[in-house]
């Protein structure tokens, strides 16, 4: 689960980079953009936590093809390279397992029988 909580994190990064930025009030565009953005990532991240929606994660494919886009067609404003690298990370992070920290399940197996270690 450690992907999603990274992911939580660039969520949250994403949220507060119009104030670190300083977009004007005329980038109505970026502002939207950075927020929306933010929120699905937080939520899609938070949803995988559930067993039944360990999936979601999925989701930021989408949100990371459209950050990468829409950074690279934007010029090279900060902004919009925040974008592009944010977008890059979460796609990398997207296809991070949920459970990738645990141990395959036929070890979970063997280690519930116990007998790990038991010389058989």
């Amino acid at each position: 689960m450690w992907a999603r909580v990274v992911e939580v994190m660039l969520g949250c990064w994403l949220a507060s980079s119009p104030f670190v930025f300083h977009h004007g009030a005329d980038a109505r565009g970026l502002w939207v953009t950075d927020l929306a953005c933010a929120a699905a990532i937080v939520t899609l991240a938070l949803l995988s936590f559930a067993p039944t929606l360990r999936r979601a994660h999925l989701g930021h494919l989408v949100i990371a093809a459209w950050l990468v886009v829409s950074g690279y067609l934007g010029g090279t404003a900060p902004a919009h390279q925040n974008h592009v690298v944010v977008g890059l990370l979460l796609a990398m992070l997207a296809i991070v397992p949920s459970r990738a920290s645990l141990p395959p399940p036929s070890w979970q197996a063997r280690w519930a029988r116990g007998s790990v270690g038991g010389g058989r």
